[in-house]
């Protein structure tokens, strides 16, 4: 069976089901609709399947019409009926993995998909998921939902994990162009899911199990929790001395070896770096092994936002002498990163919140977030709409707080109309800086 299916893959007989259209899943199937394969993509949404097939746009930076040619060569399709997930050769999970209010991984996702696959699950199919978890995931929680049919794993069908790498937004690497790890906990799943990964981007990194796999992506994403925490607390130390942090690593990766530069912020955001290393902390718990480092650079990395309100305080105050209480603030970016209509976990969210509970007014603009959506764990920031950017509007507010540094956003005409700038990404270095304080 296994050179079988390894010989459907070479040919391109060989249907991929995604389970989840969203920032991962949708770049995942244009991906393998470009590579030849027929693709199914599933998604609990309704509305989301029907703007997707009607040729809408439900991601900014993925346009609906790339989808036109492949509905209407039936090359693909999304829907929400989970009884099809039989007729897919291979399933890839691609759904949310967030954290419950005590900061506990929230698996519900993956359990629900992982439950309608075995409630359809066929010989010879192939399960792969693509979500961020904790090591043990797959063989732990996934195997014995999969296994309860009768089916067994390796011999039957076929389990691997292999995460996702997807960096929304950033056009210098396509989904194709991005190697993958791949995860097995035998050998025929790891041959089939390789086969497949290695038609899909430039080349497969093989491991030797699942709980590997899951763990190089936690490695990969608190790698970067830790540095930028690193960077967010030497923004502070070096504010209190008078020196521009920005200034500081921009001379320091002139260094060939030895440095990678990472850049502060007003917080975490992100399905990734906000999330991911308390899912290793919880799991490390288990083993009965503290977490102390990647503890503390959530901590750091998690505060950032009182740091940049508390500055934003100091500043007015010096100014106007009110501070926050009755200041019309407009928060400039809502999304968590730039040039993208992504708002998870955005620090924005929070620098919001805080901003109003000390008695501020605070309206945003996002050049790629006209309304705010529905949030489950804020829904009162849902239907608020973003203000124009016009000279007037910038000039009714006390103070203007860069949260996203879109490169769509005039930052000069912002500089010149503002009468109070709290900079966070460092977008006016190179602006007059009368009205500018970094933070």
């Amino acid at each position: 069976m296994l050179d079988q299916l390894l010989d459907r893959v070479e040919r391109r007989d060989f249907t991929i089901g995604i389970i989840g259209l969203g920032y991962v899943g949708l770049p995942l199937a244009l991906t393998a609709v470009a590579k030849g394969f027929r693709v199914l993509g599933f998604d609990v949404e309704q509305a989301r399947v029907d703007q997707i097939m009607a040729g809408g746009t439900v991601i900014k930076h993925i346009p609906g019409e790339q989808f036109a040619a492949p509905i209407a060569e039936r090359r693909f399709e999304a829907t929400s009926d989970m009884a099809r997930l039989a007729e897919p050769d291979a399933v890839l999970i691609a759904v949310p993995t967030p954290l419950d209010k005590h900061q506990d991984p929230d698996l519900s996702y993956v359990r629900k998909s992982t439950e309608s696959i075995a409630a359809a699950l066929r010989p010879g199919q192939l399960v792969v998921l693509e979500s961020t978890t904790w090591p043990g995931t797959t063989r732990e929680v996934m195997l014995p939902i999969l296994e309860a049919g009768g089916l067994k794993a390796g011999r039957e069908f076929f389990l691997a994990f292999s995460p996702e790498r997807e960096d929304p937004g950033n056009a210098k690497f396509s989904n194709a162009a991005i190697p993958k790890v791949v995860g097995a906990d035998d050998d025929e799943s790891l041959k089939l899911a390789c086969a497949l990964y290695d038609a899909l981007v430039t080349g497969t990194v093989p491991v030797s199990s699942s709980a590997t796999a899951e763990a190089v992506k936690l490695t990969e994403n608190i790698f970067r929790s830790v540095n930028i925490a690193l960077v967010n607390e030497l923004k502070i130390i070096f504010d209190q001395m008078g020196i521009n942090v920005w200034e500081v690593i921009d001379a320091a990766k002139s260094k060939p070896f030895g440095y990678m530069a990472f850049y502060p912020g007003p917080g975490l955001g992100g399905h990734c770096i906000p999330i991911d290393p308390f899912y290793l902390t919880w799991k490390a718990k288990e083993f009965e092994t503290s977490t102390r480092f990647i503890e503390l650079a959530g901590q750091i990395n998690t505060a950032m936002p009182n740091y940049v309100v508390a500055r934003l305080a100091e500043a007015l105050d010096r100014q106007t002498g009110r501070g926050l209480n009755g200041s019309k603030i407009l928060l400039i970016g809502m999304a968590y990163k730039k040039n993208v209509d992504d708002m998870r976990e955005s620090p924005a969210r929070k620098l919001t919140l805080l901003l109003e509970d000390r008695g501020s007014i605070v309206d945003y603009h996002d050049p790629h977030i006209p309304e705010i959506p529905m949030i489950r764990d804020h829904p009162e920031l849902a239907g608020r709409k973003s203000v124009a950017l016009t000279a007037a509007n910038i000039a009714a507010y006390d103070a203007v707080l860069v949260a996203t540094d879109h490169d769509e956003v005039d930052w000069a005409h912002v500089v010149e109309h503002a009468k109070l700038v709290i900079d966070t990404r460092n977008v006016c270095a190179n602006l007059p800086q009368d009205k500018v304080v970094r933070a």
